[in-house]
């Protein structure tokens, strides 16, 4: 489930960097942020569900619900994007502690299991996911300049969603 959800995420990142490299507009984009919003939350919560893994879609769940507040404030043209600012620190937040997570590893269980073990690519991605949405938050404030995060996302949607979707599909495995 974890794979298209991925994968999807560059149909929202991609717009959102063109329409601010002047390339777009912002109710289409804030449309289709909001489609891949809530295909994360809902995708989110039928890998839980399915696959009775709380780690990963916690993660997505916290994206999705980002998405949803980009998706928002770009359909209805709100030119204060401090809130949604303010929800990208949350993101970045969250993105940080599982860059630790993934750097560490999670706690050691009785039974000798461990829910997070270390993994190299997650813990670059979550540190990648926690650097773009602290750029979100600083962009919001006037703090980050607008063209240096369209880059930043559109390096990103590759290096950060297609790379790991496509080589998990096609090799079973992340890349490192």
């Amino acid at each position: 489930m974890l794979i298209p959800v991925v994968i999807v995420i560059g149909a929202m990142w991609l717009p959102v960097a063109l329409l601010f490299l002047g390339k777009g507009e912002a109710k289409g984009t804030g449309f289709i942020t909001g489609v891949v919003g809530a295909l994360v939350l809902v995708g989110s919560m039928i890998h839980t569900a399915y696959f009775k893994d709380p780690v990963l879609p916690t993660l997505l769940f916290m994206h999705g619900t980002f998405y949803c507040a980009v998706a928002w404030a770009l359909y209805t043209g709100q030119e204060d994007l401090r809130s949604v600012g303010n929800v990208a620190l949350a993101t970045a937040l969250v993105s940080t502690i599982f860059t630790i997570l993934f750097i560490t590893g999670g706690p050691v269980l009785e039974d000798g299991k461990q829910l997070i073990a270390p993994s190299k690519y997650l813990a670059l991605g979550c540190a990648g996911y926690a650097a773009l949405t602290f750029m979100v938050w600083l962009n919001a404030f006037g703090k980050f300049p607008a063209k240096a995060l369209a880059w930043s996302l559109i390096v990103w949607v590759v290096v950060g969603l297609w790379i790991p979707g496509f080589w998990l599909m096609a090799a079973g495995k992340l890349p490192f």
